[in-house]
Order: C-alpha cells, then sequence, then structure tokens
C-alpha cells in the first residue's frame, strides 16, 4: 500500500552551482509512502506526515545556503558553531560565506540537484516514521511558469526568522501591468536584470576591491559574511524584502511611464508575494 501527498510544502534555498555561482531556487515538495497498514487501517496519518516531513526540511534545507560538498574547487571548515564555505568560479572569482552553521547546508554530492537532494533527504526521513512505513520517496519539482521568471538570492538583517541568513533564495515570477495592460516585454526586461543575482542592501555592503562585493551584518542568529563578484549583484538602498523588491521595480518602472498606472505584482518564491502599485 502507498501513500502520496502532492505539494506538501515547498522550500526557497540558495545553491552554488559550478558554472553559475550563486543561485536562488524554490521547489515544491511531493511525498510517497510505502508501508503496512495499522490499526487504523493507515500507513500513516496526513497531519503526521506533513508536520514532520515540513518540520525537517525547515530545519535541513529551507531558507539555507546549500552547498555540494563534492563540488570542484570547494573548501570548507565548521569551528566553534560557525560554517565557512569557499569556492572559485570557473572564471577564477572568488565566492566565500562566512555564518552560523544553522544557515548552510553541507550535502554529502557532487552537485545541487534535485534528485540528489532528495535523496540525501530520504535517508533521514524514514526514521522519523513507524516500523509500518517501509519506504519513503521524496520529490522536489519546480514550479511550472509560464513566462518570464529568475532567480534571486538576499538576507533581510531585521527579520526575526530565518530569512535573517543571509544568502537564501528563491525561484521567482512577476508580472507587470501598465496601464492594466500586461507587458511581459518588462517582465522579461527585468528577469534578465535579476538572472542569478544577490539583491544587497546598500548598508550591508563593506566594500568593492577586485570586482568583488562584500556584505556583512549582525543579526540575531549570528554574524553574517558575503564575498561574491559585483557582477552577480544588484544593489537597493533599503532591506530586499519582497515588498520593497515589488515598489522598487514599480518606481523603476513608472520613471519610464510617468504619465501611467503601474503594477508590478513580485513573487517570493511559490504562491506568495507583493504588489506595488505607482
Amino acid at each position: 500500500m502507498k501513500l502520496f501527498v502532492d505539494n506538501l510544502t515547498h522550500v526557497d534555498f540558495s545553491y552554488l552551482h559550478p558554472q553559475r555561482g550563486l543561485v536562488g531556487e524554490s521547489w515544491e515538495v511531493q511525498l510517497l509512502l510505502e508501508g503496512k497498514l495499522d490499526e487504523q487501517g493507515m500507513i500513516c496519518d496526513f497531519g503526521v506526515v506533513k508536520k514532520r516531513i515540513k518540520t525537517w526540511l525547515d530545519t535541513h534545507v529551507d531558507h539555507m545556503l546549500v552547498v555540494a560538498t563534492g563540488m570542484s574547487g570547494l573548501s570548507w571548515q565548521q569551528s566553534a558553531g560557525v560554517t565557512q564555505v569557499s569556492w572559485t568560479y570557473p572564471t577564477g572569482e572568488r565566492f566565500s560565506c562566512n555564518a552560523p552553521d544553522q544557515a548552510i547546508a553541507l550535502v554529502p554530492v557532487e552537485e545541487i540537484q534535485q534528485q540528489a537532494v532528495a535523496k540525501w533527504c530520504e535517508a533521514q526521513l524514514l526514521a522519523l516514521f513507524p516500523e509500518q512505513v517501509e519506504s519513503l520517496e521524496l520529490r522536489f519539482v519546480a514550479e511550472p511558469i509560464e513566462g518570464a521568471f529568475y532567480h534571486y538570492s538576499h538576507g533581510l538583517q531585521q527579520h526575526r526568522g530565518n530569512c535573517q541568513r543571509i544568502a537564501h533564495g528563491h525561484r521567482s515570477r512577476m508580472q507587470v501591468r501598465v496601464d492594466q495592460k500586461r507587458r511581459q516585454d518588462l517582465e522579461l526586461y527585468w528577469s534578465q536584470q535579476f538572472e542569478d543575482i544577490y539583491i544587497g542592501t546598500q548598508a550591508h555592503l563593506l566594500s568593492r576591491e577586485d570586482g568583488h562585493a562584500l556584505f556583512a551584518y549582525d543579526a540575531p542568529q549570528g554574524k553574517f559574511e558575503l564575498l561574491l563578484p559585483l557582477r552577480c549583484c544588484y544593489l537597493m538602498e533599503t532591506e530586499t524584502t519582497v515588498e520593497q523588491i515589488a515598489d522598487h521595480l514599480a518606481q523603476a518602472i513608472k520613471s519610464e511611464y510617468p504619465d501611467s498606472a503601474i503594477e508590478v505584482r513580485a513573487y517570493e518564491g511559490v504562491g506568495k508575494g507583493a504588489i506595488a502599485t505607482k
């Protein structure tokens, strides 16, 4: 007997890609359990399944920098509750992130891919369930998106939850309307501007040297520091919440169309976001 749960939850995170560098990502989660029926006629109660899977993913993947430890050019170390990751782009540019252990997931694979990460999760998730659950299959699925979308990473110093982590991200779409008419050309333009981007707050930028940007701040979970190529960064004066991103985009588009009504619907991963009008 098998039990399935589609769209159980979703995870938002960033990871290191061997060519693209820091990439923000959002995956939907699908689950398949196989086992024997208990005295209630169930493999496992749906409420228990959802809670346990979501809690584990929230702790080990969601809103983290997910790093493949077998990645070429990567080095990492952990000491006194801090994880340090360093990597060299194929172009010779540098990436490094220093953060509390809880902000970085070290995954023993060659590359961060949906199937590889799912297998890593499965080996640990099965132990969370009663013995009548004999096997567990996890699937990560990217949201189907018609039209333009972009991958972005950021960190929210002032956030009280896990969004304070300096390198987490999302795969997102946007919708732009000018005088109530959908403008897919503007959606494509801004999605290209934000392709594999780190959206940083100006006040968190400590230095620009040798084509690299260094961001750092203190937050409730600890000290965070991130170094990456300046070409991969987009700076805002405000915190980079989805509300502020939507407002920033609406202002930029309004400057091009000053006599028109502008609406920007910016997504933060799957099924959530903010609307700004000008």
